[in-house]
């Protein structure tokens, strides 16, 4: 299916991602718990701050919902738009900027809210870049949390192994050079939304997994 106009397939698909990654999961998890999510722990829209406050197994559930909103963005860009490269690359920015800076949260509660885009960033990822890729960063993931516990470091450092794992991929042409705008927009936009954890990271007042708020 294919909506014709170039211009057109475009905003429909910022419009479309944007929206979809507003969906605050998290505070709708929340409120089924009879809990404001923003109003507790970090006041962070994620899986993290829901695991802190209502138990690990909410926390997943949060963050695979999060994750979908990735991978369905992807999905629908790549069925609305003829250049599918371009479509990955616009769904994936414009979902993780919906999750991170969300529409439906900051109508809620009168102020610009949302998550970080960690979860969300993965579905996206599940979608665009190679099996090996994630399989090994999420084991690195794993590893972190399992000597740490704390989910901010392996984040991190998910990040910034897959952002040089990608560079080296687009320097052999192995994926498309155009990725390089999602690779860049998504390690800016996370660092960004991270910049907290990592000034509490090496200050060393880092809250880590399973500690209930």
């Amino acid at each position: 299916m294919s909506i014709g106009n170039e211009a057109l397939q475009v905003i429909v698909v910022v419009l479309i991602s944007y929206l979809l990654g507003s969906v605050p999961t998290a505070y709708l998890i929340g409120r089924l718990n009879r809990v404001n999510i923003f109003e507790i722990g970090s006041g962070n829209m994620g899986g993290t701050n829901v695991a802190r406050a209502l138990g690990c197994g909410w926390g997943i559930v949060v963050f695979t919902l999060d994750a979908i909103k990735g991978i369905a963005a992807v999905l629908i860009a790549t069925q609305l738009m003829d250049n599918k490269t371009a479509a990955s690359i616009i769904a994936a920015i414009c979902v993780i900027v919906g999750h991170n800076w969300s529409l439906f949260a900051s109508l809620l509660t009168g102020a610009i809210r949302g998550g970080k885009g960690a979860a969300t960033a993965f579905g996206t990822a599940l979608m665009i870049a190679p099996f090996q890729l994630i399989a090994g960063i999420c084991l690195i993931g794993a590893l972190v949390i399992a000597l740490t516990r704390y989910v901010s470091l392996a984040v991190l450092v998910m990040l910034a192994v897959s952002t040089l794992w990608m560079a080296v991929l687009i320097s052999q042409h192995a994926i498309a050079s155009e990725y390089g705008f999602y690779v860049l927009a998504v390690a800016a936009i996370t660092l960004w939304r991270f910049r907290g954890n990592i000034q509490r990271l090496l200050a060393g007042t880092e809250r880590r997994l399973g500690e209930r708020v």
